[in-house]
């Protein structure tokens, strides 16, 4: 019987879970991709044999140009964060003739072009479906299932560490600081969070979205981003007192003048809606397409064992040839494709927001109403105070332009406590 050989860089906590279903369940995974598939060499300059899974004698090693120099093994699997050194181990793999599958999202949404450029040049295949929604098969729902669609618009919850503390502070009515330390002790959130609650892992996966469903090869720094850090306790009173909840959300959508609105904020989110539904440290993808209208995905968006099922995936995917037919017409991270949409600058982005201001006293919160009226800021609706002196309301649709020009406008008086707080009203 054929045999492909796998090479995994990376034994942490995902790429222990892959070494896992590859040695523990061989046959199940082989009888599907009708050959036999084995792990033969994974590489890992930190690696110890603590770890829960039995490895065979002579697999581990610290140097991964074991597996480069391998000619046996044709599918690596890099599962290392990082962009650097990363970058050049699967770019000499690509050129070695091996294809990839990785979970590593920095690195696409950092290199994307590059590392698919190679790829075409060498013949190789990338598979990234872990790099997006840990264990949700959201990147071969859109560009397999719904490829008859052309996709208006996605609306996600990409991080769970983030919904984990927002779910905390719903429920339990805590502060920020008190979650975040909570999601800390229980292992969703790292020590430092910075990539996580400023909301740069959810937009390098919305870059990535867009890449796969709108084309957009967008530069992840250049889109509108807003962290969580900010939230508190008082937002969702006066969320709750709307019908709302409060969810970090990545959204990507078709706009007039053949333009693509990609941004990632905290936004208040209907009650009774599936994303509003979304609790703890899971993660969830709303698509709207053309022609199947709305579609929900929904799952663990991260852990070892759901992580490892999106990679053991790819690596079927690559070993029967799906992946192949795939990458071979989509084109992605194409320079040489035209683009059919371009990204609309964040100051151009339409919407309502929820604002709330700290007013130095209540001579002061009638101040801030009148300049935003004098700057053509409407309230759609003013919301009664709560036990704070705060002032909130939320606005009708505007551009975020106009919006940063009176908040901009606003700082020059001595009226406020504290900076206003700014959220997407969806």
């Amino acid at each position: 019987m054929k045999c492909t050989k796998i090479g995994l860089i990376g034994f942490g906590t995902v790429g222990t879970g892959v070494a896992r279903l590859l040695l523990e369940q061989q046959e199940r995974i082989s009888k599907r991709c009708g050959q036999d598939v084995r792990l033969k060499r994974i590489a890992d300059i930190r690696w110890t044999p603590e770890r829960n899974v039995a490895v065979p004698e002579g697999v581990l090693t610290d140097d991964y140009r074991q597996i480069l120099d391998d000619p046996e093994i044709s599918i690596v699997v890099q599962l290392v964060g990082g962009t650097e050194i990363e970058r050049t181990m699967i770019l000499e793999m690509l050129r070695a003739g091996k294809n990839i599958v990785t979970a590593n999202k920095a690195l696409l949404a950092a290199h994307g072009n590059e590392i698919f450029k190679t790829a075409r040049e060498n013949g190789c295949t990338v598979a990234f479906e872990a790099a997006v929604g840990g264990g949700i098969p959201i990147i071969a729902g859109i560009s397999e299932s719904l490829a008859a669609n052309e996709i208006q618009s996605i609306q996600a919850i990409l991080n769970g560490t983030c919904n984990f503390i927002l779910s905390r502070m719903e429920k339990e009515g805590s502060d920020y600081a008190s979650a975040l330390a909570e999601a800390q002790r229980l292992g969703f959130a790292e020590l430092n969070p910075d990539l996580d609650v400023q909301g740069k892992d959810a937009t390098q996966k919305i870059a990535i979205l867009s890449q796969l469903a709108f084309g957009m090869q967008a530069d992840w720094t250049k889109i509108a981003r807003e962290g969580i850090t900010s939230v508190t306790s008082e937002d969702f009173r006066y969320a709750k007192s709307l019908g709302h909840t409060i969810r970090l959300i990545a959204e990507a959508r078709r706009v007039e003048n053949q333009e693509l609105e990609v941004s990632v904020s905290p936004a208040w989110v209907k009650c009774g809606t599936m994303l509003a539904g979304v609790d703890g440290a899971y993660n969830a993808v709303s698509v709207v397409g053309d022609a199947v209208g709305h579609v929900f995905f929904y799952g663990k968006g991260a852990g070892q064992l759901p992580t490892a099922s999106a990679v053991v995936a790819d690596i079927i995917d690559t070993v029967i040839g799906r992946t192949a037919l795939t990458f071979n017409v989509q084109h992605l991270w194409d320079e040489t494709t035209p683009h059919e949409l371009t990204l609309r600058e964040p100051e151009d982005i339409h919407g309502a927001f929820y604002l709330r201001f700290s007013p130095i006293n209540e001579e002061s919160g009638e101040k801030i109403l009148e300049i935003l009226s004098e700057l053509g800021i409407t309230p759609a609706e003013v919301l009664p105070a709560q036990e704070t002196s705060s002032v909130a309301l939320i606005t009708q649709e505007i551009p975020v332009k106009k919006l940063t020009f009176a908040l901009e406008t606003l700082a020059q008086y001595d009226i406020l406590r504290h900076p206003p707080v700014k959220m997407r009203f969806l």
